[in-house]
């Protein structure tokens, strides 16, 4: 997808979208809003029929807003027991198929949990089912994004590095950055212009320019301990410098979809898309 800017988007149906609050009033919402997309959250269920994603698409489509989907929490892909390699395997194409027939370009979830792996092996694994994920979906032509996101506990595979040399190896995948994640595995670091522009600026390197004009990212507020993220928070409740991750951004003519996980979503991607436009 060709993006001409960066967009700001909700995670989900916006809160204050009226009644009977569907993923169809939901994109109407957004778009009287001002804002430039949603994401699909099929956090727990694939929560978009198969007769209603043409619907969905065309909603999105009559009003010029960009989709994208995060998929189902209960993804492994380095787990010990088969079955639920499998199940994760099943979870992540069944988003995929889903999101890309609701026109979304773009579809992220969390991959895995080292558990007692090393990283190393942890990186083996998860290539090995990123390889299978893409070829299925390159026999059925479906050309969507698959984006592993960065991780905000220790304990879960997604370090940005990992995933930029997991994107560089393989055809259709690319990071979802989650910058909030970043700032949250990392014990509170990964908070000022130099060192989102040092993050930025290694992307660029080792995925090209094209990269940053194709992003899909996750921006909240977040609390976190020692061992990383906790949960969310509203922007104004957090340490998250999201001003400093902005200018950043813009200083590097990023293009495509932010899409924010705050509590009071739509708040604050209309905090985001203003602060960002003032810059």
């Amino acid at each position: 997808m060709a993006f001409r800017k960066l967009l700001f988007a909700t995670a989900g149906i916006p809160l204050n979208t009226p009644s009977p609050h569907t993923t169809i009033d939901g994109l109407n919402y957004v778009k009287s809003l001002g804002l430039g997309g949603m994401e699909l959250e099929f956090v727990h269920s694939v929560n978009v029929s198969e007769q209603k994603a043409p619907l969905v698409k065309k909603s999105a489509e009559e009003n010029e807003l960009v989709l994208s989907c995060h998929g189902s929490y209960y993804i492994n892909l380095n787990a010990v027991e088969e079955e639920k390699i499998e199940a994760s395997v099943g979870r992540v194409l069944s988003a995929a198929r889903r999101a890309e027939a609701s026109g979304a370009f773009s579809m992220t979830f969390h991959p895995a949990f080292y558990l007692k792996e090393s990283k190393e092996k942890t990186f083996s694994n998860v290539k090995k089912q990123f390889e299978r994920i893409i070829l299925e979906l390159k026999s059925t032509k479906n050309k969507i994004w698959v984006r592993p996101e960065t991780t905000g506990k220790r304990t879960q595979f997604g370090s940005l590095d990992e995933l930029l040399s997991l994107s560089s190896q393989l055809d259709q995948v690319l990071p979802c950055i989650d910058f909030s994640h970043l700032h949250a595995r990392s014990g509170g670091k990964m908070n000022s212009y130099a060192e989102f522009y040092s993050e930025l600026e290694k992307s660029e390197k080792i995925l090209g320019k094209d990269f940053l004009k194709n992003l899909h990212c996750h921006v909240s507020g977040i609390a976190y301990s020692e061992k990383g993220e906790k949960n969310h928070l509203i922007l104004a409740d957090s340490d998250f410098k999201y001003k400093e991750l902005l200018k950043a951004l813009k200083d590097f003519d990023c293009k495509g979809l932010i899409v924010c996980e705050s509590p009071n979503i739509e708040e604050d991607a209309l905090l985001l898309k203003k602060t960002f436009e003032e810059i």
